[in-house]
């Protein structure tokens, strides 16, 4: 596993005001935008092949080709989390292919963006940065076909991420059902880890928990495609547990019950959200989207940060019938994902996240 390039001439962190999914545009506020925009209003009914829009904020668009493939189109791009290059290539890519799984598909090919300060990056560290993201694109088993770049302000690395599913197998963020159980793919705290690592105060062994997850791919979402019992799939990033989790809950018009106890979360992630080691961007989750959330009475600021945490190529949350949990789970650990959980349950009531201490 890479070490943290912490005396690199140039920090790929230092020069970005944010890192990872954390350079998310708030919920709240990207609602507002995209309120009443053609993106938001009627674009189902003009064009009956667009299988899934933007409709339910879910992961990728989807276009029916036929009545056994639809592509799906995603893309995802952000400011370095790390300050490898290799490394931070390696997420950036690993998270745009994530939301291809999120939907149940198998991935195609991509095309890469890069954005790069020209005049700060020696030319080897973007070539790093572009043979990091042409590694995980490698591993998911599709070429990085093209792309385009651009001389920016800050160093931006992704991909448009393309893939293939069975229309009648596409597992949607709205489709979940009373009485299923919620499962998570991936621990919790990639932002509190990269919030220490931006003031030098992540532990080795921290970073190598971050890494190992965030190039993590989410490959059991092509998988769970083919259970009938996984009702519906999203993955967790920029707007942290909640956030997509109320996705859910609004999408399906149910109650999302969560189990704090029963949360996966990376090895030492809770101390550091204890020492007050928490992003920018999880104080704006909360801002956005607390209405709809009940936390238990004690909730403490620590643990809010947890829920709340962007995660950057987080895991898949997975609503599915509770006699298929076993066999979830059973995927989950065959693709070599040791911490996922049965974490909550769905039930019929207000859409709205509920956390149990």
């Amino acid at each position: 596993m890479t070490e943290p390039v912490l005396n690199a001439p140039v920090r790929l962190t230092h020069l970005s005001h944010g890192g990872g999914c954390g350079c998310k545009i708030a919920p709240a506020v990207l609602e507002k935008i995209l309120a009443d925009t053609p993106f938001a209003t009627g674009l189902a009914s003009q064009f009956p092949d667009l299988l899934v829009g933007i409709e339910s904020s879910d992961d990728a668009a989807v276009w029916k080709l036929n009545e056994h493939q639809a592509i799906v189109a995603t893309t995802d791009f952000f400011m370095p989390i790390v300050d490898d290059p290799f490394v931070f290539g390696q997420i950036a890519a690993t998270n745009a292919i994530s939301d291809v799984y999120a939907m149940g598909g198998k991935p195609l090919f991509a095309l890469a963006l890069v954005g790069m300060p020209i005049d700060k990056l020696p030319h080897d560290t973007i070539r790093q940065i572009l043979a990091g993201g042409e590694a995980a694109a490698r591993a998911a088993g599709m070429p990085i076909a093209g792309g385009h770049s651009i001389d920016a302000q800050e160093p931006i690395y992704g991909l448009v991420a393309i893939g293939v599913v069975d229309p009648r197998r596409i597992k949607k963020n709205n489709a979940a059902r009373a009485g299923d159980v919620l499962i998570l793919g991936k621990g919790l705290g990639v932002g509190i880890f990269s919030a220490a690592l931006k003031k030098d105060l992540l532990p080795p062994e921290s970073y190598q928990a971050m890494v190992a997850s965030t190039t993590q791919l989410n490959t059991p979402g092509t998988e769970l495609a083919n259970l009938e019992s996984v009702h519906a799939m999203t993955d967790v990033t920029g707007f942290g547990l909640l956030g997509h989790g109320l996705e859910l809950a609004r999408g399906s018009g149910l109650t999302v019950h969560v189990d704090f106890q029963a949360l996966p979360v990376l090895a030492g992630a809770a101390d550091l959200a204890r020492a007050g080691f928490v992003t920018g961007a999880s104080g704006r989750n909360w801002a956005s989207y607390g209405g709809g959330v009940a936390l238990f009475a004690d909730c403490a600021e620590w643990q809010r940060a947890i829920l709340t945490d962007p995660q950057t190529s987080g895991g898949l949350l997975v609503s599915c019938a509770p006699e298929a949990a076993q066999a979830v789970l059973d995927v989950f650990h065959r693709h070599g994902f040791s911490q996922a959980a049965v974490i909550g349950l769905l039930e019929m009531g207000p859409a709205q996240v509920c956390v149990a201490a």
